[in-house]
């Protein structure tokens, strides 16, 4: 075999191999999901799940930030910068 032709052997092996790849992971994909249907349903119900627990993670987040920062209102010096950042959450603005 000649020189010129073993880069032009590597090149179709790897097209091949890609393609054969390819082919398995949508054959893969097909299995676990037949129709499209069910797999719009299943996407549409982890995004409502996603957005709860985004929710839910937040709130709690932001009531562990409120309640640390109602500790540090007592520390003189600081706590009344506090005081007016905890005044703010709570009324909103």
């Amino acid at each position: 075999m000649s020189a010129s032709k073993k880069p032009m052997t590597k090149k179709v092996a790897s097209e091949a191999e890609r393609s054969a790849r390819h082919k398995i992971i949508e054959e893969l994909f097909y299995d676990f999901h037949r129709s499209r249907i069910s797999v719009y349903w299943m996407n549409f119900f982890r995004g409502v799940f996603f957005g709860f627990g985004s929710i839910i993670g937040a709130t709690i987040v932001v009531a562990i930030f409120i309640w640390i920062i109602n500790l540090f209102t007592d520390i003189p010096g600081i706590g009344d910068y506090f005081e007016y950042v905890r005044q703010s959450v709570k009324s909103g603005s």
